[in-house]
Protein backbone atom coordinates (compact mmCIF):
# COMPACT_ATOMS: atom_id res chain seq x y z
CA UNK A 1 0.00 0.00 0.00
CA UNK A 2 3.26 1.92 -0.53
CA UNK A 3 3.98 4.61 2.43
CA UNK A 4 0.91 3.15 4.66
CA UNK A 5 1.28 -0.73 5.70
CA UNK A 6 -1.96 -2.23 6.82
CA UNK A 7 -1.50 -4.41 9.99
CA UNK A 8 -4.88 -5.39 10.36
CA UNK A 9 -8.59 -4.30 8.55
CA UNK A 10 -11.93 -4.57 10.23
CA UNK A 11 -15.74 -4.09 8.79
CA UNK A 12 -17.55 -1.86 11.57
CA UNK A 13 -20.58 -1.63 9.63
CA UNK A 14 -22.00 -2.80 6.75
CA UNK A 15 -24.77 -2.01 4.33
CA UNK A 16 -26.51 -3.25 1.10
CA UNK A 17 -24.47 -0.66 -0.53
CA UNK A 18 -21.07 0.13 1.68
CA UNK A 19 -18.70 -0.96 4.13
CA UNK A 20 -16.95 1.38 6.94
CA UNK A 21 -13.77 -0.13 7.15
CA UNK A 22 -10.99 0.45 10.48
CA UNK A 23 -7.62 -0.54 9.28
CA UNK A 24 -4.25 -0.60 11.89
CA UNK A 25 -1.69 1.31 9.94
CA UNK A 26 1.82 1.60 10.06
CA UNK A 27 3.01 4.58 8.62
CA UNK A 28 6.66 5.09 6.56
CA UNK A 29 8.52 6.40 9.79
CA UNK A 30 7.18 2.67 11.68
CA UNK A 31 4.64 5.49 13.96
CA UNK A 32 1.04 2.92 14.28
CA UNK A 33 -2.50 4.64 13.41
CA UNK A 34 -5.54 4.10 12.50
CA UNK A 35 -7.31 5.03 9.52
CA UNK A 36 -11.07 4.73 8.92
CA UNK A 37 -13.13 4.54 5.10
CA UNK A 38 -16.15 3.71 2.92
CA UNK A 39 -15.37 0.83 1.03
CA UNK A 40 -17.70 0.96 -2.15
CA UNK A 41 -17.58 -0.35 -5.35
CA UNK A 42 -16.67 2.08 -8.38
CA UNK A 43 -20.01 3.27 -9.82
CA UNK A 44 -20.71 4.94 -13.55
CA UNK A 45 -21.54 8.39 -14.20
CA UNK A 46 -23.23 9.09 -17.61
CA UNK A 47 -23.42 12.90 -19.49
CA UNK A 48 -26.40 12.67 -21.43
CA UNK A 49 -25.63 15.09 -24.30
CA UNK A 50 -28.31 16.13 -27.36
CA UNK A 51 -29.03 19.36 -28.94
CA UNK A 52 -25.96 21.10 -27.26
CA UNK A 53 -27.69 20.86 -23.85
CA UNK A 54 -27.28 17.65 -21.31
CA UNK A 55 -30.12 15.42 -19.54
CA UNK A 56 -29.67 16.06 -15.77
CA UNK A 57 -31.69 14.48 -12.80
CA UNK A 58 -32.69 16.56 -9.51
CA UNK A 59 -33.14 14.47 -6.35
CA UNK A 60 -32.89 14.78 -2.58
CA UNK A 61 -29.83 14.28 -0.96
CA UNK A 62 -30.00 13.18 2.76
CA UNK A 63 -26.25 14.07 4.10
CA UNK A 64 -26.57 17.63 2.45
CA UNK A 65 -30.53 18.32 3.41
CA UNK A 66 -31.51 19.50 -0.20
CA UNK A 67 -32.11 18.47 -3.56
CA UNK A 68 -29.40 18.23 -6.19
CA UNK A 69 -29.01 18.39 -10.04
CA UNK A 70 -26.76 16.23 -11.38
CA UNK A 71 -25.61 13.68 -14.11
CA UNK A 72 -26.93 10.56 -14.05
CA UNK A 73 -24.59 8.04 -11.84
CA UNK A 74 -25.22 4.80 -9.58
CA UNK A 75 -23.76 1.77 -8.86
CA UNK A 76 -24.95 -1.81 -8.38
CA UNK A 77 -26.68 -3.20 -5.39
CA UNK A 78 -25.78 -5.28 -2.93
CA UNK A 79 -21.72 -4.45 -3.57
CA UNK A 80 -21.38 -5.89 -6.75
CA UNK A 81 -19.45 -4.73 -9.50
CA UNK A 82 -20.29 -4.80 -13.34
CA UNK A 83 -18.74 -3.66 -16.70
CA UNK A 84 -18.28 0.14 -16.42
CA UNK A 85 -20.25 0.63 -19.71
CA UNK A 86 -22.46 -1.81 -18.93
CA UNK A 87 -23.04 -0.03 -15.69
CA UNK A 88 -23.48 3.15 -17.68
CA UNK A 89 -25.78 2.32 -19.96
CA UNK A 90 -28.18 0.85 -17.00
CA UNK A 91 -28.28 3.93 -14.89
CA UNK A 92 -28.89 5.99 -17.99
CA UNK A 93 -32.38 3.55 -18.51
CA UNK A 94 -33.39 3.21 -15.02
CA UNK A 95 -33.13 6.82 -14.29
CA UNK A 96 -34.13 8.61 -17.21
CA UNK A 97 -35.65 6.13 -19.38
CA UNK A 98 -33.02 7.40 -22.11
CA UNK A 99 -30.86 4.79 -23.85
CA UNK A 100 -27.91 5.70 -26.06
CA UNK A 101 -26.91 4.79 -29.65
CA UNK A 102 -23.25 5.83 -28.39
CA UNK A 103 -21.38 5.77 -25.50
CA UNK A 104 -17.92 7.46 -25.32
CA UNK A 105 -15.44 7.12 -22.00
CA UNK A 106 -14.17 9.82 -20.93
CA UNK A 107 -12.33 8.66 -18.34
CA UNK A 108 -11.53 6.87 -14.82
CA UNK A 109 -11.87 9.42 -11.38
CA UNK A 110 -11.99 9.18 -7.54
CA UNK A 111 -14.56 10.73 -6.01
CA UNK A 112 -13.03 11.39 -2.37
CA UNK A 113 -9.76 9.27 -1.93
CA UNK A 114 -9.18 10.22 1.23
CA UNK A 115 -12.56 8.93 2.59
CA UNK A 116 -13.28 6.18 0.04
CA UNK A 117 -11.90 3.88 -2.26
CA UNK A 118 -14.55 4.82 -4.83
CA UNK A 119 -13.77 5.23 -8.07
CA UNK A 120 -16.08 5.99 -11.39
CA UNK A 121 -15.88 5.96 -15.09
CA UNK A 122 -17.53 8.93 -17.12
CA UNK A 123 -19.64 8.49 -20.27
CA UNK A 124 -21.20 10.58 -22.55
CA UNK A 125 -24.02 9.46 -24.24
CA UNK A 126 -25.20 10.52 -27.69
CA UNK A 127 -28.06 9.19 -30.39
CA UNK A 128 -30.36 9.15 -27.74
CA UNK A 129 -33.85 7.33 -27.33
CA UNK A 130 -36.19 8.16 -25.11
CA UNK A 131 -38.41 5.07 -23.01
CA UNK A 132 -39.43 4.12 -19.80
CA UNK A 133 -37.81 5.10 -16.73
CA UNK A 134 -37.24 2.17 -13.88
CA UNK A 135 -36.32 3.78 -10.90
CA UNK A 136 -35.44 2.27 -8.01
CA UNK A 137 -37.97 3.04 -4.40
CA UNK A 138 -35.03 5.06 -3.02
CA UNK A 139 -35.18 7.36 -6.28
CA UNK A 140 -39.09 7.90 -6.53
CA UNK A 141 -38.21 11.24 -5.92
CA UNK A 142 -36.28 11.77 -8.88
CA UNK A 143 -36.62 14.37 -11.50
CA UNK A 144 -35.47 14.58 -14.93
CA UNK A 145 -35.07 17.12 -17.05
CA UNK A 146 -32.92 18.75 -20.67
CA UNK A 147 -31.28 21.78 -20.18
CA UNK A 148 -29.31 24.09 -22.89
CA UNK A 149 -25.13 24.10 -22.20
CA UNK A 150 -25.87 27.78 -21.30
CA UNK A 151 -28.21 27.07 -18.13
CA UNK A 152 -26.04 24.19 -17.15
CA UNK A 153 -22.95 26.61 -17.52
CA UNK A 154 -25.07 29.46 -15.45
CA UNK A 155 -26.25 26.65 -12.66
CA UNK A 156 -22.68 25.68 -12.22
CA UNK A 157 -21.51 29.09 -11.67
CA UNK A 158 -24.45 30.11 -9.42
CA UNK A 159 -24.27 27.28 -7.08
CA UNK A 160 -27.20 25.60 -8.37
CA UNK A 161 -24.85 22.26 -9.33
CA UNK A 162 -22.72 21.39 -6.48
CA UNK A 163 -22.45 17.81 -6.75
CA UNK A 164 -18.41 17.22 -7.33
CA UNK A 165 -18.92 14.41 -9.78
CA UNK A 166 -20.84 15.78 -11.87
CA UNK A 167 -18.84 18.97 -11.90
CA UNK A 168 -15.46 16.93 -12.36
CA UNK A 169 -16.98 15.16 -15.38
CA UNK A 170 -18.00 17.95 -17.06
CA UNK A 171 -14.61 19.21 -17.07
CA UNK A 172 -13.36 15.87 -18.40
CA UNK A 173 -16.01 16.63 -21.05
CA UNK A 174 -14.98 20.24 -21.49
CA UNK A 175 -11.25 18.91 -21.99
CA UNK A 176 -11.87 16.30 -24.55
CA UNK A 177 -14.02 18.67 -26.68
CA UNK A 178 -11.00 20.40 -28.42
Amino acid sequence: MGDIERLSSTVVHETRYMRLRHDEIRRADGSLGVYSYVDKPDFALVIPMENDGFHLVEQYRYPIGRRSWEFPQGTMPDLATADPEHLAREELRQETGLTAASMRHLGHLHCAPGMTVQGYDVFVATGLRQGQAEREVEEQDLRQRWFPRREVESMIREGVIVESCSLAAYSLLLLNQG
